[in-house]
């Protein structure tokens, strides 16, 4: 991103995860507010990251935050409620998010704005945003990360054929802030997926939608802060949902079903270890009794011993809820329906949501083109699990209902005597 592109009205710049556009973005809004007195609005996509990125984000080179790049001498006041700083000037820079964009700038006239990650924006609170500098000659700044072909991308192209916008799209060929050859072995090593890379590092638009089997419902999950904290809920049943893999990847995910609400609390993956290794580590979470679901291929007996993982399981205490044997493909349309009722727990679970992130289809490098079937890597497991969760959720039963949640807690509180009158209890 330019600076100089600011002597137009209007900037754009798609870059990669790591440009530094946002560092740079906030420069030019301090920059602007010193310069010139006036109200100056940094959004982003929820309220919430606003507190996340302004009071606990640390940056990577150096470990400073946001706040740091204001020099103290300049801040007249901080308002953390609010997320406004007033300036010594009586320039004032707040921060909003778009989805509380409308409540947040009734009657502001703005001298500078910028949309930071503008393709996860609420469309509608940007459209508030825009107008608000019509008036004041001031600028309109858009920055983010590709996230496939929606009104963000439609923003960029309309910018890029327009005289009164200024476009920057730079990628890692461009910033070289990240040798090639790491991002490759990322790649060829699993951790991030060929998709996810030209995403992030190559600021493509079309590689998420292509490969991706949840791109856009990871999108929407975010936008709402359904990786969140996920505490464990002691009065609510906790499932195990298990994907068996002895010399592979064995994967374990802790969940609760609340009503329509599932909560995963808690991952664990290992290799290489028996059974029983497993069963201890279930134990040892504490999470009171746990009922297993494990794939339908549990009940095959093992040549060696002539006795199931099935029975062995039982044999070890624990209740065994077998998941229907499905295609892969309809295990993933029961997982798309399930994730938007989801919220995971985003510091336990941070490798599950990598995979659920990286899970994309297999790519044939010769005719390229995806076949229709997973890539097999490092994230298959995480996600063969989710999809015995999602599959297996029929089979348990309604779960708890925030109505008897509610109810519960009445009697935990007033004890057994809701039928007396309100002055008795």
């Amino acid at each position: 991103m330019k600076t100089k592109g600011l002597k137009k009205r209007w900037s754009f710049g798609p870059a990669d995860k790591r440009s530094g556009k946002d560092i740079c973005a906030w420069n030019i809004l301090i920059r602007a507010a010193v310069r010139e007195v006036g109200s100056y609005i940094y959004c982003l996509p929820t309220f919430s990251m606003c507190r996340r990125v302004l009071l606990s984000s640390k940056l990577e080179h150096d470990g400073s935050s946001f706040m740091d790049f204001i020099p103290k001498d300049l801040i007249a006041a901080f308002n953390q409620q609010e997320m406004k700083i007033t300036l010594i000037n009586g320039s004032i820079i707040i921060m909003i998010g778009s989805d509380n964009a409308a409540q947040r700038i009734v009657g502001m006239a703005a001298k500078g704005i910028v949309i930071s990650e503008a393709a996860l924006a609420n469309p509608l609170g940007m459209s508030y945003l825009q107008p608000m500098i019509s008036s004041s000659n001031g600028f309109y700044l858009l920055i983010s990360t590709p996230r496939g072909h929606n009104r963000f991308w439609e923003l960029y192209n309309t910018a890029k054929r327009a005289s009164d916008w200024y476009t920057s799209k730079l990628t890692v060929d461009d910033t070289q802030h990240v040798p090639i050859e790491r991002i490759e072995a990322d790649i060829r090593s699993g951790i991030m997926s060929r998709e996810l890379a030209q995403q992030e590092w190559w600021t493509s638009f079309s590689s998420q939608n292509q490969g991706s089997y949840y791109g856009k419902y990871v999108d929407k999950m975010i936008l709402n802060d359904q990786f969140t904290v996920v505490p464990y809920e002691p009065s609510i049943q906790v499932y195990c949902a298990m994907d068996l893999g002895m010399n592979d990847m064995f994967t374990l995910i802790f969940a609760q079903i609340a009503g329509p609400v599932v909560r995963i609390i808690d991952y664990f993956e290992d290799h290489s270890q028996g059974l029983e290794y497993y069963a201890n580590i279930i134990k040892q979470k504490e999470y009171g009794i746990v009922k297993i679901i494990a794939p339908h291929d549990i009940k095959v007996r093992e040549l060696t011993t002539g006795i199931s993982r099935l029975e062995k399981l039982r044999s070890l205490g624990f209740e065994v809820v077998v998941a229907p044997k499905l295609l892969i493909n309809d295990g993933i349309e029961a997982v798309r329906t399930m994730l938007p009722r989801t919220f995971i727990d985003a510091k336990k679970c941070d490798k599950l949501i990598n995979a659920i992130e990286n899970y994309t289809k297999d790519y044939d490098e010769v005719n390229q083109v995806y076949r229709n079937k997973p890539c097999h890597n490092r994230h298959s497991h995480a996600n063969d699990g989710l999809r015995y969760l999602a599959t297996a959720i029929k089979k348990l039963g309604p779960g708890t209902s925030p109505e008897e949640l509610n109810e519960r807690y009445n009697r935990v509180i007033n004890g057994h005597n809701n039928n007396l009158p309100n002055i008795f209890r």
